[in-house]
């Protein structure tokens, strides 16, 4: 029996909040914890995976599978890290113009992403709501968003999720393009349009199309991604959890499962100022134990939505935030 394939996307709503640091540190975590797992370096125009996994920028990839300069599968070009469970995909390397990949290059990426030989995939996308990100998150099994508790970083994220839930509306409703058209209106929303919440777009479908009406609800059941804080630093910024959830749920009509706190720590930043892996380089310290509770949590839970997360992930995250604090 052939082993069932995780296919997990990574994005920030946008860059500089951790996706790359956290798809890197969580695909070793996953691998030393005994399952084959494959990183995936999906942003193209900015590949940078390779240096957080401590490899050097030299091997064909992503950019090389889509333009036909190199021979077989995709699976083909994954190659060996040090962790023996562990193989990685570059991106684009040294290949320029990929950022913007057509059409049937897409569906060709997302059909050998499927056939990848690994327990779990880890796609590493690029930061904010381009069309390609959007499509590649959806096409994943399920994806983790990871943000800062910053208010822009989560005014970018509530961004990317409201994009994302249009863009997953408009593939649903592709047999009615007067529908679509109506999706793609919401889009260009201005400042002085009343604040866009689903749940309206949905009661303003039932009167003229209840069947349309009925996709809507069934597509915001299906979009419950995981949420990853990174950069948290107090106790109080747990309580954006249950903020995030009130949000979501009054404007997109959406659940998400909080799936885990990485703290903020200095060391990290001057660990990047090098190649290579920081849960390797540093398996005892705390961001190390954060990263592979979320580990533990994809192994366990992935396929189970949480309920009550929010508490939950502030009752189990928060008093350990408070004692690294009183510590330092």
């Amino acid at each position: 029996m052939a082993q069932q394939t995780t296919i997990i996307a990574i994005a920030g709503g946008k860059g500089g909040v951790g996706k790359t640091f956290l798809t890197a540190n969580l695909a070793v975590a996953l691998a030393l914890r005994g399952h084959s797992t494959i990183a995936v370096d999906l942003d193209l125009g900015n590949s940078n995976l390779h240096s957080f996994l401590g490899l050097e920028n030299r091997y064909p990839g992503v950019g090389d599978f889509l333009r036909g300069t190199v021979q077989g599968t995709l699976g083909e070009l994954a190659v060996q890290t040090s962790v023996p469970a562990l193989g990685f995909i570059a991106g684009d390397g040294r290949m320029p113009f990929m950022a913007n990949i057509t059409y049937n290059q897409k569906r060709t990426l997302v059909k050998a992403l499927k056939h990848l030989p690994a327990r779990y995939v880890l796609l590493d996308l690029s930061a904010g709501t381009n069309f390609n990100t959007l499509d590649l998150f959806l096409s994943a099994d399920s994806g983790i968003l990871v943000t800062t508790p910053e208010y822009p970083a989560l005014m970018n994220m509530f961004v990317f999720l409201k994009n994302l839930l249009l863009r997953a509306l408009e593939q649903s409703l592709h047999g009615e393009p007067s529908l679509r058209e109506k999706v793609n209106e919401l889009y260009k929303q201005s400042m002085k349009d009343p604040v866009f919440t689903v749940e309206r777009f949905r009661c303003e479908l039932a009167e003229t199309h209840p069947q349309a009406a009925e996709t809507v609800t069934s597509v915001c059941r299906k979009v419950r991604p995981r949420l990853v804080y990174n950069m948290v630093e107090s106790l109080q910024d747990t309580e954006i959890f249950a903020r995030v959830d009130k949000t979501l749920a009054e404007t997109l009509s959406i659940e998400c499962d909080h799936f885990g706190v990485i703290d903020y720590d200095a060391s990290v930043r001057q660990s990047l100022k090098q190649p290579g892996n920081f849960l390797l380089q540093n398996p005892s310290s705390q961001i190390s134990e954060r990263i592979d509770r979320i580990a533990r949590r994809i192994i366990k839970y992935w396929d189970v939505p949480v309920q009550g997360s929010a508490q939950l992930l502030a009752e189990r995250e928060g008093p350990t935030l408070v004692d690294a604090k009183n510590q330092g």
